[in-house]
């Protein structure tokens, strides 16, 4: 990162310190509940209640965090998060509650929606030109995060599920302390329109942009990639500790070589393919290959396979930031901060609902046996919305450039 500007090393690094302290808590949260829960089924409702309520507050927040941001600037609202989410990670390294769990949960996704600011400030400093690849460049960061914090979960999870929720909880006060002395303010020029609820209801920036006709495809495609991609998060440790018998240390080490692969599918591959290649094409391929991989994760019985083909739907990674460089060209420099909080409400919404539809699924993964629907039924769905968004990005291929 030595040929980024200053602030954007600044912003980037709070966002790996930030996305280190989640990636470490991703493989032992099962392990933890199931040790509170005594039960394999209880594991699995008390499991999707804690990602749903989670999604929920981070896709009610993101609009309010936006607009926030675009009236007093991206370093308050970004640390206040960030300082909140210090508190929060540490609830479950002390409690034996099941219900203070959830409700660390719940807080911490109404402070954890961060992103949408990190994405504003990226668009504050960066020409227009430039913002696919400085999209790209957030999600390499959260691929180095996520090579780091899920190895090293495993590793303490192996000791004790709740030592990673300490260790989270101390990573969050280091950034908060790292943003607080190094982070410049990005924010020039204030938005000063008249608050009212309307503009934090989170349908109402997906509406706003919907509105824009060029944006509505994008929109769509979007929406469906972070479905997709929300259907296998919550899955994936569940389903290949109930399928494959993983341990947290084998979910870890296989999400260590995912983040290696979304590290180099954004930070490196995208930029060099971006060169030589038109954005209508690097959408459609990537469409099609995370499509084609998660149809393989739910066909095959080995593990490795599974694995191999996860690292393999990072390439999808290629699509998101083309979108919302897209998207982010069509507003204007003050409704930044509301544009990228619609498109995070998207990501908070699909993170939501993918708990509540992979749930009653995952109890036929965990049987194993049902004759007529099949173990990999949540991952067969995934791939179908893949599909669907294949689909709609060849009809609206014009659209990009």
């Amino acid at each position: 990162m030595s040929s980024l500007k200053p602030a954007t090393r600044f912003v980037l690094a709070c966002i790996f310190m930030d996305a280190l302290g989640f990636g470490l808590i991703i493989p032992v949260l099962p392990r933890l509940i199931g040790d509170l829960a005594g039960t394999r089924d209880l594991q699995t409702y008390w499991y999707g209640a804690i990602m749903v309520s989670y999604g929920i507050m981070q896709f009610l927040s993101s609009p309010i965090l936006g607009a926030l941001s675009d009236r007093f600037g991206r370093k308050p609202v970004l640390l206040t998060g960030i300082f909140g989410l210090s508190i929060m990670q540490f609830v479950p390294a002390f409690t034996s509650s099941l219900p203070l769990v959830l409700a660390s949960r719940i807080a911490g996704g109404m402070l954890s929606a961060n992103l949408v600011v990190a994405q504003a400030y990226i668009a504050d400093i960066t020409p227009k030109q430039q913002r696919s690849a400085a999209f790209g460049k957030i999600g390499a960061v959260y691929g180095l995060a996520f090579v780091i914090g899920p190895a090293l979960g495993g590793i303490l999870g192996q000791i004790d599920p709740r030592i990673p929720f300490a260790f989270a909880g101390a990573i969050c006060c280091l950034n908060f302390i790292y943003g607080f002395f190094v982070l410049p303010e990005s924010l020039t020029t204030p938005d000063m329109r008249p608050w009212t609820f309307r503009r934090f209801n989170p349908f109402i920036g997906i509406i706003a942009l919907l509105k824009v006709k060029p944006i509505i495809p994008m929109v769509l495609i979007i929406g469906l990639i972070y479905l997709s991609q929300s259907l296998m998060q919550c899955t994936w440790a569940l389903y290949t500790e109930f399928r494959y018998g993983w341990t947290p240390l084998n979910i870890g080490l296989s999400m260590f070589v995912l983040g290696l692969c979304i590290a180099f599918t954004q930070g490196w591959l995208l930029p060099a393919l971006i060169r030589v290649q038109s954005e209508k094409h690097l959408v459609i391929a990537a469409l099609s290959i995370g499509c084609l991989a998660l149809a393989g994760i739910g066909f095959t019985t080995w593990g490795i396979v599974a694995a191999i083909l996860a690292w393999t739907f990072s390439l999808l990674g290629i699509a998101s930031p083309i979108i919302q460089s897209a998207v982010s060209r069509q507003v204007s420099p003050t409704m930044q901060g509301s544009a990228m909080g619609a498109i995070s409400s998207l990501n908070s919404f699909s993170g939501a609902i993918a708990p509540v539809i992979s749930t009653p699924l995952l109890v036929y993964t965990a049987k194993g046996t049902d004759e007529l629907i099949p173990p990999g039924i949540p991952y067969y769905l995934a791939a179908s919305l893949l599909l669907l968004s294949v689909v709609i990005a060849l009809l609206a291929r014009r659209q990009f450039r």
